[in-house]
C-alpha cells in the first residue's frame, strides 16, 4: 500500500502490450498472481495480452501457466490457475499500428506498455486510433525517452491519448519496502527528521551495483548505458525522496511537488565539473562469484562506436539550505564483485544521534529490504568498534514483490509513487549535462575487470572529499 489512495475507480481489465516479453512473463503476470492469491484483485478481473507472436489464447495460457510455475512458485497453484483462466490474447504488430479494439474491450482499462521504449510511439498511436475508453490509464516503464528532447516528445504523445493524471510512469525501485521505511523514518519518527540536515549529515551514498553482466539485454543496453538506464530514473528518484522537504500531505500532488522541487535544485554539471566529479567505466573479462564473465566488448551485438558505459558514478549537489555542502554520490555498475543496493546516510562525527562518540551510518538496503544503523560504540575490551543495529527486519514471506505493489496502486489509481511529467524532464536536465560532456570523451572511459570493485576512483572523487560541484556559485 502506498502513502495514500485517492477515490479513483478500480479498473477491472489490464491490457499488456508486449505480453510475451520478459517484463510481462517474469514480472507482471507473477505480480498479478501474488495479488490474486491475497484477494487484492477486483472481481471479474481479466488480462488481455497483445504481442507480435502469433498464438491463440489457449497457446498463451499454456505458456503463462508453465512460466508462472517458475516465476511465481511461492503462489499457491489454485491462484496461478485462476489467473491463467482470466487471460486472453490477440496478435498485434506495433510496427504496423495494429487495431487493438478487441484487446481493449468496451470499458476503461489499464494499458501497460511492456515494450522496448523505441516502440512506445507506435503503441500510443495504436491506442489512440483504437479509441481507448475515457478514464483508462497508461503505464510506461523507464527510460522515459533517451534525453530531454525525446522525453518531452514522449510526454506530448502520452497527453494526446490520456490526461497526465492517467499516466503512470512507474519505477519499481520506489516500491521496495526500504523506500516506504525511509519515508516512515523521516516523517513519522521524532528521532531522525530533526537530524536530516547538512548540519548533521556529511554525505549520502545511493548505490545500485550488480554482479550480473549485461547478458541478453545487449540490444537495449548498448543504446542506453548505465547513466540512462539507472541514474536518470532510479537513482535520481531515490535522491529526491531522501532530500525532499516534508510534504503538506501524503498524497500524490504534495509528495510529487516536493520531489520536483528537489530535482529543480540539483545543479547541472559544467563540462569541467563532469571531468572531475563523474566516473564512467566498462567491464572487461573477469571472474564474478566463481564464474567466468566475458568482457562487454565481446558481447555479440555491441557497437564499438557507441562507447557505452556499464558503470557510472556522479557527485551531485542539491542547492537547498537543508543540503548545503552535502554531496550526493550516485553509483551504479554491472559485473561487479558484490551486489550493493543501498541508500547510506553518513552522519557527521560527534553530532546528531545521541549515541557513543563516532560517526553513524544509516543504511537502507533494498535487497533484502532492511534498515541498519551502524555506529561506533565500546567493545568488550573497552576499545571502540563499529556495531550494526538492525532497526527493522524484513519478513519476505509476508511482503509483496515491488512489482505487485506497483500494479495494485495502478489498478486503484494511486500515482503517489509514480513519476510525473515534470519530474521526468528534470531528471533528463540533470543527466543531459553529463551525457553532453561524455560524448566528447571526457572523462576517459575506464576499463575494470569483471568481479572487481569497479573503475579506479581518483583521490579527488573519494567520499571523504567535501568539495561539492557548484557550491561556490550563488544559488
Amino acid at each position: 500500500m502506498s502513502l495514500s489512495a485517492e477515490s479513483a475507480p478500480v479498473i477491472q481489465r489490464l491490457v499488456v502490450l508486449g505480453a510475451v516479453g520478459d517484463l510481462a512473463i517474469r514480472h507482471l503476470l507473477p505480480a498479478l498472481a501474488h495479488l490474486l492469491s491475497r484477494g487484492e484483485l477486483p472481481p471479474d478481473f481479466s488480462v488481455g495480452g497483445a504481442g507480435r507472436e502469433r498464438m491463440t489464447t489457449r497457446d498463451y495460457r499454456l505458456l503463462v501457466a508453465s512460466r508462472l510455475a517458475t516465476h511465481a512458485s511461492l503462489v499457491e497453484p489454485a491462484a496461478r490457475d485462476a489467473l491463467v483462466n482470466c487471460l486472453d490474447y490477440v496478435h498485434a504488430d506495433f510496427e504496423k499500428e495494429p487495431d487493438l479494439r478487441e484487446a481493449l474491450g468496451r470499458g476503461s482499462v489499464v494499458a501497460y506498455l511492456a515494450l522496448p521504449p523505441s516502440v512506445y510511439p507506435a503503441a500510443l498511436l495504436a491506442l489512440k486510433s483504437s479509441h481507448i475508453a475515457a478514464g483508462s490509464r497508461i503505464v510506461v516503464e523507464k527510460p522515459f525517452g533517451e534525453d530531454l528532447r525525446s522525453g518531452r516528445e514522449l510526454n506530448r504523445l502520452l497527453h494526446a491519448v490520456v490526461a497526465e493524471s492517467d499516466v503512470f510512469r512507474v519505477d519499481h525501485f520506489l516500491y521496495h519496502q526500504a523506500v516506504q521505511d525511509l519515508l516512515a523514518l523521516r516523517f513519522s519518527s521524532p528521532v531522525f527528521e530533526p537530524l536530516w540536515t547538512g548540519k548533521h549529515i556529511e554525505r549520502v551514498d545511493i548505490t545500485w551495483e550488480e554482479t550480473a553482466s549485461v547478458g541478453g539485454r545487449v540490444d537495449f543496453y548498448d543504446r542506453t548505458g548505465a547513466l540512462r538506464d539507472m541514474v536518470q530514473s532510479h537513482l535520481l528518484q531515490l535522491l529526491a525522496l531522501v532530500a525532499m522537504e516534508p510534504p503538506a500531505a501524503f498524497d500524490e500532488r504534495c509528495v510529487r511537488d516536493e520531489k520536483v522541487e528537489v530535482l529543480r535544485h540539483v545543479r547541472s554539471l559544467t563540462p569541467s565539473e563532469v571531468a572531475t566529479t563523474t566516473i564512467r567505466g566498462r567491464y572487461t573479462a573477469g571472474n564474478v562469484e566463481g564464474r567466468s564473465v566475458q568482457g562487454y566488448l565481446e558481447e555479440p551485438g555491441v557497437d564499438l562506436s557507441r562507447a557505452t558505459e556499464t558503470f557510472a558514478s556522479l557527485r551531485l549537489a542539491v542547492d537547498l539550505p537543508r543540503w548545503r555542502q552535502v554531496p550526493f554520490i550516485l553509483r551504479t555498475g554491472k559485473a561487479l564483485g558484490r551486489p550493493r543496493r543501498r541508500i547510506a546516510v553518513h552522519f557527521r562525527e560527534g553530532r546528531g544521534l545521541a549515541l557513543p562518540s563516532g560517526p553513524a551510518v544509516l543504511s537502507l538496503d533494498m535487497i533484502p529490504d532492511r534498515i541498519t544503523l551502524r555506529m561506533q560504540a565500546a567493545g568488550p575490551d573497552g576499545l571502540p568498534e563499529v556495531k550494526p543495529l538492525l532497526l527493522d527486519s524484513a519478513r519476505p514471506d509476508q511482503l509483496l514483490p515491488p512489482s505487485a505493489r506497483m500494479l495494485r496502486d495502478v489498478l486503484v489509481g494511486d500515482p503517489t509513487l509514480t513519476v510525473r511529467d515534470d519530474e521526468a524532464e528534470q531528471c533528463w536536465r540533470i543527466v543531459d549535462s553529463v551525457l553532453a560532456t561524455w560524448r566528447t570523451g571526457v572523462p576517459d572511459l575506464q576499463d575494470y575487470p569483471a568481479g572487481s570493485e569497479g573503475p579506479h576512483r581518483p583521490a579527488r572523487l573519494s567520499s571523504s572529499d567535501r568539495s561539492i560541484p557548484g557550491t561556490s556559485r550563488p544559488a
